[in-house]
């Protein structure tokens, strides 16, 4: 979650990346000697006086932990709760919709998805203005807004819009801007910066299926919801106190240039289409874990803590992959072990028939898939102008929430057309191999067939 621009041989002065006067410093330069020379970039717009303008990252200090910090908290609260909707989707089946096909209710979670991600163009543009902020207020209204909507509704379309629309949108105005903050505050420590922001998630994914789940059995669905959203309140004002630029953002007037230049770079593309892909497989057991281990009988008291265990071992995978991450290569370690989260899926899900096997999967499951989530926004910042973090960041949720749109609708249709889980496990490991596939092109294009760059 580091480097930027182009290899840097050994024994050879690093060169900065530029962009609109701005610098962008390495931090996990490509150490290969026999690596190729760096490749100036069209973004690379390289002025004299430029390093004049460079102010270096602190790599620490008590502000920036303390970004770090309300960081974890939006982590904790966006795809902290996200990772909880397996939980949603068997109660909605179940108990609150049990009319609906499994296909129909799995455009709840798929729209939660979809907003959170798909708005990250309009966000980046927003935070690349004018900065974390505003974007971080505006979110925690309207997460928190839907979710008391949600805990007050007893039909399909209301569920629809308060939890998959309204809320799922705030989550888009919170996560990605203090996703981008954390880039301008850290640049060798980047990669363990975001690796514990991303434990927030897991903690939050294991914190919240067992608290929704026992909450209610306890007290009922409504008021499970508004617990849950008052607890969201109280973290999400810590970030709003705490989330804030190295750098005051430069608004200005907006080219066309801007918009369509990342679609020139090779290794932006490869690296979108690679994420896009693996999202289609990635969802599926995080969403129907519990769904297909209570279709295969194991106990109730069970299946409720199949996500927790999913989202507590992720947090390991997590917080492990950002401080590897700064040592071997982002790139590297994530392709290494998207890989082989597409083969414990096909190795592993497919012939897991006892209660026993379905708990390992899960647990491998989470640790691996666990560096996806972590690692995405130092891919992006490792290939991108500092000055276009926050648009091209987007750009790739952007891409990656139309996966998230229908990847669960098409998971229902291959189950409700009697095709089977093996079938909808086949789907989901495949592409994972694929999108990996991919994320290796976007290596590969920077670095050659050089195995031992570190990228």
């Amino acid at each position: 979650m580091t480097s930027r621009g182009g290899s840097v041989g050994a024994g050879s002065t690093p060169k900065p990346n530029v962009s609109n006067g701005e610098h962008l410093s390495t931090s996990a330069p490509v150490v290969d000697e026999k690596a190729p020379a760096p490749q100036q970039d069209e973004h690379d717009l390289t002025s004299p006086d430029a390093s004049k303008t460079t102010v270096e990252a602190p790599d620490g200090g008590a502000q920036a932990w303390l970004v770090v910090l309300g960081a974890w908290c939006t982590s904790f609260c966006s795809f902290g709760w996200i990772n909880s909707v397996g939980v949603f989707q068997e109660y909605y089946q179940t108990e609150l919709l049990p009319g609906y096909s499994a296909s129909t209710i799995s455009w709840i979670p798929s729209l939660q998805i979809f907003f959170m991600m798909g708005m990250g163009p309009i966000v980046g543009v927003l935070y690349d203005k004018f900065g974390p902020r505003h974007l971080l207020m505006v979110g925690t209204f309207l997460h928190v807004f839907g979710l008391m909507m949600a805990s007050l509704s007893v039909q399909y379309h209301q569920v629809l819009l308060s939890q998959g629309v309204c809320s799922a949108i705030g989550v888009a105005a919170i996560f990605q801007p203090a996703l981008n903050t954390i880039s301008g505050w850290f640049n060798k420590r980047r990669g363990a910066a975001f690796g514990i922001l991303a434990t927030g998630s897991s903690l939050g994914g294991v914190i919240f299926p067992i608290m929704v789940s026992r909450l209610i059995a306890q007290v009922g669905y409504g008021w499970a919801m508004r617990v849950s959203a008052f607890l969201i309140l109280v973290l999400l004002l810590i970030a709003i106190a705490t989330v804030k630029p190295f750098q005051q953002p430069k608004p200005g007037i907006l080219s066309i240039r801007r918009f369509y230049l990342p679609f020139t770079d090779v290794k932006f593309l490869a690296l979108t289409v690679g994420l896009l892909f693996f999202t289609f497989g990635l969802y599926i057991p995080m969403d129907y874990i519990p769904v297909e281990a209570a279709a295969a009988g194991m106990s109730q008291h069970l299946v409720e803590y199949l996500v927790p265990m999913l989202n507590a071992a992720s947090l390991f995978g997590r917080a492990g992959s950002g401080f590897v991450a700064d040592k071997v290569g982002c790139y590297n370690i994530f392709i290494v072990v998207c890989y082989l989260t597409g083969i414990w899926i096909l190795a592993l899900w497919i012939p897991a028939a006892t209660t026993g096997a379905r708990i390992a999967f899960s647990t491998i499951f989470g640790f691996f898939s666990g560096v996806y989530v972590a690692l995405i926004p130092a891919l992006v910042v490792q290939i991108s102008p500092l000055s276009e973090i926050g648009f091209r960041t987007g750009l790739v949720f952007f891409a990656c929430s139309f996966g998230g749109l229908t990847t669960n609708p098409i998971s229902g249709v291959i189950l409700d057309q009697g095709s089977g889980w093996v079938g909808a496990k086949i789907f989901a490991g495949v592409f994972c191999l694929v999108g990996t596939c991919f994320v290796l092109v976007a290596r590969m294009h920077h670095t050659g067939m050089h195995l031992r760059s570190v990228f």
